[in-house]
């Protein structure tokens, strides 16, 4: 049974509204996957400043989303993990983000959340600020902390349709599922054919084997492909193990390259290689085939590549599936995949995309 306080908030004239705030403050794959929903904002309220709160990873993608118009780049404690902090420093931290959001003078908040995410906070940080329309998903209830407090759709729902559900409870309809970014053009990549490989992750529990992705990249390698192996720059250490385990002059690390450029030589690749991660996304906005290494730690339906016309997820059916978590507790069994088989599904989409480009008039 629904609360009796829940789904009660009308829509507002978006025709009048001047300046929205999008709160979503986790990683650089979410951020992608708000894209058709600031898509549909924008069409609803065509003449209003759109700005996004972002983490500093999800904060990289935004020079390529059409939709925004500034980003306030914040590493908000409801969003971290790891060692507690005194509660002074979280105090003066919170009462700079209320201040800062507070200047933007927004009239609305839509705060975006995976399936178990609080939005509260976020919410809280509005209602202080004083923004006039907060809306969130939520199971619990949270008083007047948001004035639009909506049911979210069911567990297995994918971000991108989250996402439109909470705008659609506000008025806002839907402007198509395909992610959008504006991609720049890629200089110095491979004349030839190539693939992105990406074996980082945003925590452990999402990562296929290094040694099994360096056995990938190798096969890819013989196959005659080139293979550019990339990750964040705390990654690194895992780029090297992977070109190091495939031992072929083909595989080489793609070095430091901000997102924007990243995403520009996805969009030259003739496959893409990754987890459950950034990657997986970039590849899907720019319509590359990809294959994914999916781990147990979300729901298949959750965030599958949808845009491309290419992609196979990969990824063994567990019984603790999906455990959100950030270490594997048991044995990875997920992710016990073999790595002959996932190179073989990227050659395979690598000549099917030859074959449609070949066929082109």
């Amino acid at each position: 049974m629904k609360h009796p306080a829940v789904d009660l908030g009308r829509p507002p004239d978006w025709r009048a509204v001047e300046r929205v705030l999008v709160v979503r403050a986790d990683n650089l794959g979410d951020v992608v996957m708000t894209t058709p929903a600031l898509r549909a904002l924008r069409r609803a309220a065509p003449h209003a400043r759109v700005d996004l709160l972002a983490s500093p990873a999800g904060a990289q993608v935004a020079p390529l989303i059409p939709a925004v118009t500034e980003v306030l780049t914040v590493s908000a404690s409801w969003q971290q993990a790891g060692t507690p902090r005194a509660v002074g420093d979280l105090a003066a931290e919170e009462a700079r983000l209320v201040e800062r959001v507070r200047a933007g003078n927004y009239d609305v908040m839509l705060v975006l959340t995976s399936h178990g995410q609080s939005p509260w906070p976020a919410a809280h940080v509005g209602m202080l600020a004083g923004i006039g329309l907060r809306a969130v998903h939520s199971t619990e209830f949270g008083g007047a902390v948001a004035t639009h407090w909506v049911t979210p759709p069911p567990v297995g729902t994918h971000q991108v349709d989250r996402c439109l559900l909470l705008l659609a409870a506000l008025g806002v309809p839907p402007a198509g599922h395909e992610l959008e970014l504006a991609i720049p053009k890629a200089d110095g990549v491979p004349e030839g054919p190539f693939a992105v490989l990406a074996p980082g992750g945003s925590c452990p529990s999402k990562r296929y084997a290094p040694e099994r992705f360096a056995v990938v990249a190798r096969r890819l390698a013989e196959s005659g492909l080139a293979v550019l192996v990339t990750g964040a720059p705390k990654e690194a250490p895992l780029v090297d193990e992977v070109v190091a385990g495939a031992a072929h002059p083909l595989v080489t690390p793609l070095g430091a390259v901000a997102v924007p450029e990243l995403a520009a030589v996805i969009a030259a690749a003739d496959v893409v290689v990754c987890n459950n991660s950034g990657c997986l996304h970039l590849a899907d906005a720019a319509r590359v085939p990809v294959v994914v290494t999916y781990a147990g730690t979300e729901g298949r339906t959750e965030m599958p590549p949808r845009t491309t016309l290419a992609a196979q997820v990969l990824g063994n059916v567990v019984p603790c599936a999906p455990c959100r978590q950030f270490h594997c507790p048991y044995h990875h069994e997920c992710l016990d995949l073999d790595p002959e088989h996932v190179a073989a599904a990227a050659l395979r989409m690598t000549g099917e995309r030859m074959t449609r480009e070949v066929a082109l008039p």
